[in-house]
């Protein structure tokens, strides 16, 4: 992020019981810091390019989000990406609470895909409570639109086929999320590590939407990045659905 925001590095030691994760070569890896990309082909979008559909998100300058509600959702306008990351910083929890439909309090940032509405989406979500880790779920209900006529229903929890289990969320620290999906399979990469691969349920693929962001419960500073050309055209790009994150 520009001047005033946040530059940590993050060094990995995941699984290791080192102080740094290296490289073949035994040289210390190094996650990107936040405000730079793991990947050139994708760049933050500006704050007017989230389309809030739940929730409230402020602009702390053109690219740099904040949240601090219990729930919150927003989608990129005028995307279709297959590739999303989020750069982001954890502060707390959230001023107020709201459980989920289930009656589960979780704390958790992630990134849609091919979110066609509130009940056709694909979730991958780095939970922070009341279970660390990386969870991935496709939600569909054909027919269906909108939370109330859905509610909880639909989610598939497809398993893992490989990955390394990514470090806890502690406050203050900087992470990075990213996913890549090509048809059925995905990947995903936590602070730049794979994290999760396998294959997503075949039903994912009869719904289509853009790229976006969601989080609970939680504290968030963060940006969002999509596909290069997606988050250039925001000029001419306009939210037809939710509002789009406000400037403090």
């Amino acid at each position: 992020m520009r001047s005033g925001g946040i530059s940590c590095i993050v060094l990995l030691a995941w699984s290791t019981g080192c102080s740094n994760a290296v490289d073949a070569t035994g040289t210390p890896e190094e996650v990107e810091p936040l405000g730079s990309s793991s990947a050139d082909e994708l760049e933050a979008i500006p704050a007017s390019r989230l389309c809030v559909t739940a929730g409230t998100v402020s602009a702390l300058d053109a690219r740099t989000l904040k949240v601090d509600v219990g729930t919150m959702r927003g989608v990129v306008a005028d995307d279709r990406s297959r590739s999303a990351e989020l750069a982001f910083r954890y502060p707390g929890p959230s001023s107020v609470d709201a459980p989920l439909a289930s009656g589960e309090l979780r704390r958790q940032i992630g990134l849609k895909l091919r979110a066609q509405d509130s009940c056709n989406v694909v979730y991958v979500m780095w939970q922070i409570e009341p279970t660390p880790g990386i969870v991935v779920s496709v939600k569909h209900n054909a027919g269906a639109s909108t939370a109330d006529q859905c509610g909880d229903a639909g989610y598939l929890f497809p398993p893992r086929a490989e990955g390394a289990v990514p470090p806890a969320i502690r406050p203050d620290e900087a992470h990075t999320l990213r996913t890549d999906l090509d048809g059925v399979r995905l990947r995903v990469f936590a602070d730049g590590v794979l994290a999760w691969a396998g294959e997503v349920p075949a039903v994912a693929t009869t719904f289509d939407g853009p790229a976006g962001v969601r989080s609970d419960n939680g504290r968030f500073d963060f940006e969002l990045r999509v596909a290069a050309g997606a988050a250039g055209r925001s000029r001419a790009a306009t939210c037809t659905t939710g509002h789009v994150a406000a400037v403090d």
